[in-house]
């Protein structure tokens, strides 16, 4: 039997990057999925190729009453919520602190922990009469260590990884497991957007970014969507029912043996920015 035989789940950011993936394991495994994400053409069109046993829901995950519409979704059409990953995010506002802006802020947050919140706090309200459900957060190694990330999005994934934690104990006596993944460097548009790259513009960057951390991670290569879909379907399954509380790391070695301070140098090296410019900004 599928691993994910009959059970109902949310995947939000659900239409492209890890969401997508993970949809397409899910749905693989036997799971009915619930695609909510605001890209609406790309969720359409990913609900039309894996058929009825999907389902997409415009979703905005900082707002409340969408998430909610979200899980009445998953109700209505299958009387049941077994798992909801609570994955939509983006790369956050960067720069120096005293650059940034509140509003930038404000929608960092609201995105990468407001809606992680919202999406546990709506699963657990029919979750909890069910005595049994999986709540699974993205988190990010730049929420675990520095250097990793953008000032704003590491301090909100090093939040998703304590509320996951903190969660996870409230809800253990309701049946409910709580865990977060946290990917190291996995190729989506995440590190596309923020030079403003969109479409084909998008797609092409990819293997620029990949050839820049080749040699980067321990494991020699950048990580895929798939990789983190694979842990999110074992957390998803019964074979993790005794795993809650964590924050599980797939990062091909990247937190154990990688120097930080390298991420953002090549990274810039693949869009044709001279490195040195950011350790100028760093002061070295």
């Amino acid at each position: 039997m599928s691993r994910l035989q009959d059970q109902v789940a949310i995947v939000t950011g659900g239409a492209s990057g890890i969401g997508e993936g993970t949809v397409r394991k899910y749905a693989a495994e036997g799971a009915r999925v619930v695609i909510a994400d605001l890209q609406e053409a790309r969720g359409q069109q990913l609900a039309e190729e894996l058929g009825p046993q999907t389902s997409f829901l415009k979703t905005d995950v900082a707002d409340e009453a969408q998430v909610a519409s979200a899980v009445d979704l998953a109700m209505s059409r299958w009387g049941r919520l077994d798992v909801i990953f609570n994955n939509a995010g983006f790369g956050g506002v960067s720069g120096p602190i005293e650059d940034l802006d509140m509003a930038g802020f404000d929608t960092t947050m609201a995105v990468l922990l407001r809606g992680v919140f919202l999406g546990a706090k709506h699963a657990a309200r029919v979750m909890k009469p069910a005595g049994r459900g999986v709540i699974l957060n993205t988190a990010s190694i730049a929420g675990l260590q520095a250097g990793y990330g953008p000032l704003t999005y590491s301090a909100a994934k090093a939040a998703v990884a304590h509320f996951s934690r903190c969660l996870a104990v409230e809800l253990a006596p309701f049946g409910i497991r709580v865990n977060a993944i946290c990917p190291g460097l996995v190729l989506t548009h995440i590190f596309t957007t923020p030079f403003g790259l969109q479409g084909e513009a998008a797609e092409a960057a990819l293997p620029r970014i990949d050839a820049a951390f080749a040699n980067w991670p321990p494991m020699g290569r950048s990580g895929l969507p798939a990789d983190i879909a694979n842990a999110a379907l074992w957390l998803a399954s019964d074979e993790a029912s005794y795993v809650t509380g964590q924050a599980i790391v797939v990062d091909g070695g990247i937190t154990a043996g990688a120097q930080s301070t390298e991420m953002g140098e090549r990274l810039a090296s693949s869009f044709g920015i001279d490195p040195a410019m950011l350790r100028a900004q760093r002061g070295q």
